[in-house]
């Protein structure tokens, strides 16, 4: 997450109203113009609210659900729901599973989940599924699921089985190295969410490596193989 951070300073051009754009604002303008919809925003790995305060600024009618595993923030994401009518948040792993899981929490802003205890993920949160969370909290589709989650996406997705159904867009912090064990780099997550029923639409924020300016990673817009403008196949 503190790439993340970084990430939101980045300033692309002018928009509405005379302000500055980042590269996730141009983004999400361009999938706006796409007339993309929802109702909820389901934001996993959301820290302090970051991330979904920047959206609300192109989709404010959208209720913002929150998952963050670390504690650290809990002050933040309280002081967040508090500000906005239309925002809750739970403090849990997101996952396949319900009960408990690891977690690495060393860093504020970044952190794995994971399904065993190493000398990082030794601090154990509570985990459950975003399909759960959709049941319990009655959140209403259709969703933007955003993941923010360094590594622990696919087992994420396998817990959001129902609620993929009933997405209309996926945002998705992905990576060109095998940062976790058993997680997937950009090429085989973008297959792995085409058998799902989802294609890359967009993408935004190339992020590279301090060590030697290798592509690390990128966030990439899905969208539903259905969506009509994929029946087209030329530049114009």
């Amino acid at each position: 997450m503190n790439k993340l951070l970084r990430k939101l300073a980045k300033k692309v051009g002018i928009g509405e109203g005379g302000l500055e754009l980042t590269a996730l604002d141009a983004a999400l303008k361009r999938t706006r113009d796409r007339n993309t919809t929802f109702n909820t925003v389901i934001d996993i790995g959301a820290s302090n609210g970051c991330w979904s305060e920047q959206l609300r600024k192109h989709y404010p009618k959208a209720f913002c659900f929150l998952v963050e595993a670390n504690p650290y923030h809990q002050a933040a994401l309280v002081q967040f729901k508090a500000s906005h009518a239309d925002v809750d948040y739970v403090l849990a792993a997101a996952g396949d599973t319900e009960g408990e899981i690891y977690f690495d929490g060393t860093d504020p802003f970044g952190g794995l989940a994971s399904h065993e205890v190493s000398e990082k993920t030794n601090l154990k949160v509570p985990a459950t599924t975003v399909d759960r969370l959709c049941q319990t909290r009655q959140l209403q589709p259709p969703y933007l699921i955003k993941l923010d989650t360094h590594g622990f996406e696919v087992p994420i997705f396998e817990g959001a089985k129902e609620a993929l159904k009933q997405a209309s867009l996926l945002i998705v912090e992905t990576y060109n190295f095998d940062i976790a064990s058993n997680s997937l780099r950009f090429p085989q997550l973008c297959q792995y969410l085409e058998a799902q029923g989802f294609r890359c639409i967009d993408m935004c924020d190339p992020l590279y490596r301090e060590f030697d300016q290798a592509f690390w990673q990128v966030d990439f817009f899905f969208v539903p193989a259905s969506y009509v403008g994929f029946e087209k196949n030329t530049w114009t």
